[in-house]
């Protein structure tokens, strides 16, 4: 194989003797005329082809004798052969072609007919030379195709000289009747000069060569014979390259052996990468557009490229990709018949039509959806409430020692006895435990400017930073449990992760995670409420008991404000604008910008987008923790029970405690009268400082979100909503 013309093909090598062998394409003229100028001897080529004396002028002659000798000679320059009289020499300028001179003694009137000719004879050894050299491999299909047109061009001038030759030979020709046979196809030859030149000097192939063609035959308004034969060339040297684009936009292959499609193939992306990394570039890298694009396909270049990539994907589904195809359907470009954009609009529409039917309707993408819903929107939550009852210990850990093998059991246990059992997918759901908080992992990917890609990684570097800033401070102050960094995963196949891939699911996860922590927050502050409601039948509590109820019905309504606010307000009705719009999409790709919009929408109104409101609700959340485990220390009645209040540690999970308020409570209704443990006054002084410290920190956070929500309601007004649902518990404390 030979060294590559163009970066990254390979072709065959010529053989030698097609370089060895200068009398296949007459370069032997011009070959021992060059050589004869460099070492200063005479030209032996007229003795090798003639007979005569070539020192001896053609002025001797009578002028008619002259007119016979110029013919004969001009006939002979016509096809590139230097005559007695007419010589072959090469222009001054290092690449300049060949030129023809005249003997010098010739008559003027001989001599001003002859040069007129001349320009035609020079400009056929530049098409000529041109044609051989780009018949070789290296300089790929397109050229091949030009170079065997303009052969066929050269073959019908061919013909031509060889009749002006025999009218010759008959004594029917003068030197005025071959200017008059020659002048019509000077402008067409010279215009084929002008575009080989600029090709050889330019070192043009592929597409750019059909765009010189085009840009040259529109330049020759004014020639209607040149401006045709340049449209004719460039419809015959285009046939091999839409030869490449039948392929593409009929099969979705790429045939293209010298590199001149404009589609490029990167075979390193495989679809398996849609599913482990956030930053798989497949679906827009795999195949992409490349500099160079036929001006005729420039508008056409993106309907081409997904023409392709829908075919591509059919057949990796194993799925029929033949377009129909009819007598019609071949790609030409004729002039201004633009029948080929239609046989492509059809491709397409045919391609997007099987893609779409084979996922919505085979892989059933909406009911995808719809269970993607119910676990990471929390759609159907009855299995989440069984998973964390069940799960709650080991989600009390630290996140490196639990057990993801056990968390994946009790999930598929929640599964089975809920109503995501009859969920045909529910299979497909599996667990994970991030390393880090949300706010770090949202930070995270602020820095990595919104990319996804190993994102733990990124964060857990954040987190272990000593720097003083607010989410690092609040990271420390948290002790981070398998509650705050439980997820959900989900097993996604081809084709359905070009739509669900890992970016995708990522997005999926965040608002997961947000939506699972509140509802973990909300079920402790519950079991907060039934403690108070344990101290009702106890007596000498004193008054401060009736602060803590207030300010825990404040916790309350802000996380049930919050959740109906996810939930109600942002989720389902975003969720069914996406549905509608899906149901009226006509691409994968539609479907794609659907889904996407849908997610980021989610994600901006759920504020995962808004880093400073989400600090805020973070921090609210964390206070209510705090007061949610404060509060099943210090309120009397979980010492009711003291055998069994007595075995409770301080190192045992605040679930564990709600569990053991929740039995106490069952216990005090079925014995009556309760007992009366002893309220000292040093508890209650206890009780009031401790109430009062969460009182003023819940109080000063809320009034810090409200104002934030506020301030931005004016540019966003879904924030108006959730502002609106906090007004007053600022104040109500």
């Amino acid at each position: 194989m030979s060294k590559s013309y163009m970066e990254g093909v390979s072709y065959p090598t010529t053989p030698d003797w097609d370089t060895e062998r200068p009398f296949l394409t007459g370069q032997i003229y011009l070959d021992i005329k060059v050589t004869g100028q460099r070492t200063g001897s005479k030209s032996s080529s007229i003795d090798t082809f003639k007979n005569g004396d070539v020192n001896r002028a053609i002025g001797i002659f009578t002028p008619s004798v002259q007119e016979l000798l110029v013919i004969d000679d001009l006939l002979f320059a016509m096809t590139g052969i230097e005559g007695m009289y007419i010589s072959m020499k090469r222009g001054r300028a290092k690449d300049s072609g060949i030129v023809f001179q005249v003997d010098a003694s010739m008559d003027l009137a001989l001599q001003e007919l002859a040069k007129r000719i001349l320009p035609l004879c020079e400009n056929y050894m530049v098409i000529h030379s041109f044609v051989e050299s780009r018949s070789h491999f290296k300089h790929g299909l397109v050229n091949h195709a030009f170079a065997a047109t303009l052969r066929t061009i050269l073959q019908d001038y061919h013909a031509m000289v060889a009749q002006l030759e025999h009218q010759f030979r008959l004594g029917r020709l003068s030197l005025q009747g071959l200017w008059f046979f020659c002048q019509p196809m000077m402008g067409a030859i010279q215009a084929l000069t002008t575009v080989v030149q600029k090709a050889s000097a330019q070192n043009l192939s592929g597409s750019a060569i059909l765009n010189l063609l085009q840009n040259q035959a529109a330049a020759m308004a004014g020639d209607n014979a040149a401006r045709s034969l340049l449209e004719k060339l460039s419809q015959y040297a285009s046939a091999a390259y839409l030869g490449i684009l039948e392929r593409w936009v009929y099969e979705g292959v790429i045939d293209d052996p010298y590199g001149e499609f404009f589609i490029a193939e990167d075979k390193t992306l495989q679809k398996e990468s849609l599913t482990e990394d956030c930053n798989a570039k497949y679906w827009q890298q795999r195949y992409s557009l490349k500099p160079g694009i036929p001006s005729f396909l420039l508008n056409s270049a993106e309907t081409i490229l997904t023409t392709g990539k829908y075919l591509n994907v059919l057949r990796e589904c194993g799925h029929s990709v033949q377009v129909p195809f009819s007598e019609n359907a071949k790609l030409t470009n004729s002039g201004s018949d633009h029948r080929y954009l239609e046989c492509i609009n059809i491709a397409y529409n045919f391609a997007s039509a099987e893609l779409l039917n084979l996922i919505t309707h085979k892989y059933d993408l909406m009911a995808r959806l719809r269970s993607m819903k119910h676990y990471f929107l929390l759609d159907q939550g009855d299995f989440l409430v069984h998973f964390m009852d069940i799960a709650r210990d080991e989600l009390a850990k630290k996140p490196a020692a639990i057990s993801v093998e056990k968390l994946q059991s009790l999930l598929d246990l929640a599964l089975r006895t809920s109503i995501a059992a009859t969920d045909p997918f529910h299979e497909d759901l599996t667990c994970c435990v991030e390393r880090t908080s949300l706010l770090v992992q949202l930070d995270a990917m602020k820095k990595m400017g919104n990319g996804m890609s190993d994102l733990n990684t990124e964060a857990e570097s954040l987190e272990g930073d000593k720097s003083n800033s607010d989410i690092s401070n609040q990271s420390d102050s948290i002790s981070i449990t398998g509650l705050e960094t439980f997820s959900l995963d989900y097993k996604v196949q081809w084709p359905l992760s070009l739509i669900l891939s890992k970016k995708v699911l990522t997005k999926y996860q965040l608002i997961f995670r947000l939506l699972f922590h509140c509802k973990h927050v909300q079920r402790e502050l519950c079991g907060t409420w039934q403690a108070h409601q344990g101290t009702r039948g106890v007596k000498s509590l004193g008054t401060t008991i009736s602060g803590s109820y207030v300010l825990c019905q404040n916790m309350l309504h802000f996380m049930q404000s919050l959740v109906h606010y996810l939930t109600f307000e942002v989720l389902e009705p975003n969720w069914h604008v996406m549905c509608d719009k899906l149901q009226n999409t006509e691409s994968i790709d539609e479907v794609m910008q659907q889904h996407d919009f849908f997610l980021s929408k989610c994600q901006k109104e759920c504020l995962l987008l808004w880093p400073e409101i989400l600090q805020k609700v973070e921090k609210l959340k964390s206070i209510c923790l705090q007061y949610a485990a404060a509060i099943h220390w210090l309120i009397p009645s979980v010492s009711v029970l003291d055998s069994d209040a007595s075995k409770i540690n301080s190192s045992e999970s605040v679930v564990r405690k709600e569990i053991l308020n929740k039995t106490t409570n069952r216990i005090r209704s079925r014995h009556r009268p309760l007992a009366n443990p002893v309220w000292r006054s040093s508890d209650e002084e206890t009780f009031k400082t401790t109430l009062e410290k969460f009182e003023e920190e819940f109080t000063e956070q809320m009034k810090g979100l409200i104002i934030a929500l506020s301030s931005r309601s004016q540019s966003e007004p879904y924030l108006a909503h959730l502002a609106q649902g906090l007004q007053g518990l600022g104040n109500n404390l």
